[in-house]
């Protein structure tokens, strides 16, 4: 084949890289919000809680914040049809990928933020795994936020920089109260680092912290009046020490479970250090320095490290799926670190690399949902047959009362699918409390 035809699609990324990222994230979008749509006859448990709690838009819940309930409501009441919420977990993840790729621009240029972005790309949570729009995947875009307008303060010291930290910040925390293993390796960070330091004599960094707490105040006067109900959900997540062992096994355990979900991720990255560098051949200047590795070092890690100390501290349980945001800069640090040229050759077997990732996820979630029923009959949440029993149950209670369904008892799942495909669309009283 000849050269030119065999580098065609490396030459095009490199000569327009925002086209490109444009394609890809158009590309992710599409499959991934068309896989559940096609293959799930039911939603999935995330999104029938959702729309049972946020229909009643409250500023707080028994489990957990309610923005994602919340958005998902609005998607119900301008859509109304489920695949608008497939949709809007893709548009979260997204907007997460798409502001990573601002925040690595500057550092390593455009085509180098894109290889940034496929790299992370490889990470179940942002596509296997987040057909289910839920708490962690509505954090994505808050938490990628955050890290851009963080490491963009600090080098800039632009207060619309800080504002926009203390807005993300804020907001993350409607999101999810995991965002204080963000907050708090950012506070330390300006407290520890020799530069970082510096900003702590301008009003930025407190700012961003009054303007996120303003943002926050709300939901934490609810949570104080309501003697932080949600919390003992969060308890009863992680599982309690069992003794010194623990302190051990619960924080290594983690970080197997996220090594094992790096494993694509550093596949698509490792064109970037194999094979090894020659002699002769230089490093690439990117433009980022020493300061900024470290800010970008942090953000990849940081989070993660924070998790691993809480959990070493306390002796708890971790649950793997917290590792949703913690990875997001970890692709921008790979590419930093590699100051490898992005040539036609590397760059070609890193967008391959990919394809196979993401192609093999995308026949994975068709396997399991399509495939394997037909010879495991695992029960899947998915195939419950919840318009089935919301259509049988109004047909009966209007043939016996002649009336439609106000309200329902029963568990949240129960109660929650004949709320959701009942055409009465019945409220829940959720195990009768």
């Amino acid at each position: 084949m000849p050269a030119p035809r065999r580098f065609a699609l490396t030459a095009w990324i490199t000569q327009a890289p925002g086209r490109a990222l444009a394609v890809f994230l158009a590309l992710h979008a599409a499959v991934w919000t068309a896989l559940p749509a096609v293959l799930y006859p039911n939603l999935p448990l995330d999104l029938i809680e959702a729309l049972l709690y946020g229909r009643e838009w409250q500023l707080g819940y028994d489990k957990l914040p309610p923005l994602p309930w919340w958005l998902v409501e609005i998607a119900n009441l301008t859509l109304r049809h489920d695949v608008a919420y497939y949709l809007l977990a893709q548009v979260a993840v997204v907007a997460a990928l798409a502001v990573i790729w601002m925040a690595a621009r500057p550092l390593v240029g455009p085509v180098g933020a894109l290889v940034a972005v496929l790299i992370i790309d490889g990470l179940h949570y942002l596509n296997y795994t987040s057909a289910k729009f839920n708490h962690d995947v509505v954090q994505l875009p808050f938490w990628a936020l955050a890290g851009f307008a963080f490491h963009r303060a600090l080098r800039g010291r632009q207060m619309a920089d800080w504002l926009l930290l203390g807005i993300s910040v804020g907001i993350a925390l409607w999101a999810k109260y995991f965002v204080v293993v963000l907050a708090i390796p950012l506070a330390l960070f300006m407290i520890v680092d020799r530069d970082a330091r510096k900003c702590l004599a301008t009003p930025g960094p407190w700012i961003a912290a009054a303007v996120a707490l303003i943002i926050m105040t709300p939901h934490l006067i609810w949570l104080v009046q309501n003697d932080f109900l949600p919390f003992k959900y969060a308890e009863h997540r992680a599982l309690p020490s069992r003794g010194l062992i623990d302190h051990v096994w619960h924080p290594l355990q983690f970080a197997i479970s996220q090594a094992f979900f790096l494993i694509p991720s550093l596949l698509i990255a490792l064109p970037l250090f194999w094979p090894r560098r020659r002699s002769d051949e230089p490093p690439v200047a990117l433009g980022a320095d020493a300061f900024d590795l470290r800010i970008v070092a942090l953000l990849a890690f940081g989070p993660m490290a924070t998790v691993l100390a809480m959990s070493a501290i306390t002796g708890r349980g971790t649950v793997a799926m917290w590792g949703y945001p913690l990875w997001l800069f970890l692709g921008v640090w790979l590419v930093l670190i590699a100051r490898r040229t992005l040539d036609a050759w590397r760059l070609g077997r890193i967008v391959l690399t990919w394809a196979v990732v993401f192609t093999c996820l995308a026949l994975a979630f068709i396997g399991n949902y399509a495939v394997l029923p037909q010879f495991d009959h695992r029960y899947r949440a998915v195939f419950y047959p919840g318009e089935a029993l919301g259509r049988e149950l109004s047909q009966r209670y209007r043939a016996v009362t002649g009336q439609r369904i106000s309200y329902v008892i029963g568990s949240m799942w129960d109660g929650g699918n004949v709320a959701h495909y009942s055409p009465d669309h019945p409220r829940v009283l959720i195990d009768g409390e």
